[in-house]
């Protein structure tokens, strides 16, 4: 009898659950986030520790540039899920963007926080490449006074030269337009489109002529070379 009971009311529940989530997917695929939204809150109301539900959710959020809300999610994702590297990382992002808005003395008290995500996802995944871009963004922001440190960008920057030749003259070279060395950073872009190839590093190689260097020549030159 028992059994019986169960079935009758729990396997539909269960069964409109995977209906209900799966459609939430398609829709969040399709990008129709604020109707994916609606059908993922529901679903948590039953679910509140779903995986897969906060993430979308944090996702969505993150998408609408509601950055404290996806926080939430990404904070309770990493105290569910605390050996996954994507969630610590994704919640330090959450604060990094909030900071922006927020005014200096605040975002600078957000700082200790970012840190901690980003370290603790390099930690769970030394081979987290998105973390050190952020830390070395960070270091390079930071006024000195506050731990700004050209030297500590410098230590991701060679850490990701270990990982991805690529992403290590990339941020070496974005370390030099930081610091207005357009030339040093011209020798590494150059570096690291020999290398990638890719519409990343045109981009980056092509606005340092187009904006910094302000040479258009050897931006169409460029332009040329890669778009045939």
């Amino acid at each position: 009898m028992k059994k019986l009971l169960f079935l009758f009311l729990f396997v539909p529940l269960i069964i409109w659950s995977q209906t209900n989530f799966e459609k939430g997917e398609k829709l969040f695929q399709l990008k129709k986030y604020d109707e994916a939204q609606v059908i993922f809150e529901g679903i948590l109301k039953t679910k509140p520790s779903d995986i897969k539900t906060l993430e979308y959710l944090g996702e969505i959020e993150a998408h609408n540039k509601a950055w404290e809300n996806a926080a939430v999610y990404f904070r309770k994702l990493k105290e569910l899920k605390p050996t996954v590297a994507d969630y610590f990382y994704k919640y330090g992002g959450c604060l990094a963007m909030r900071a922006i808005e927020v005014n200096r003395f605040k975002a600078l008290g957000m700082v200790g926080e970012m840190k901690e995500s980003f370290e603790k996802a390099i930690a769970l995944d030394p081979k987290h490449i998105p973390a050190r871009w952020a830390l070395i963004e960070i270091y390079l922001q930071l006024p000195g006074i506050f731990g700004g440190s050209e030297s500590k960008a410098i230590s991701y920057s060679n850490q990701l030269a270990q990982l991805s030749p690529v992403d290590g003259y990339l941020s070496r070279g974005r370390i030099d337009v930081y610091f207005k060395r357009y030339t040093a950073a011209e020798k590494n872009f150059i570096k690291a489109h020999e290398i990638g190839k890719s519409k990343n590093t045109f981009q980056k190689l092509y606005n340092l002529y187009l904006n910094k260097l302000n040479d258009p020549k050897k931006a169409r030159e460029l332009k040329q070379k890669f778009e045939p």
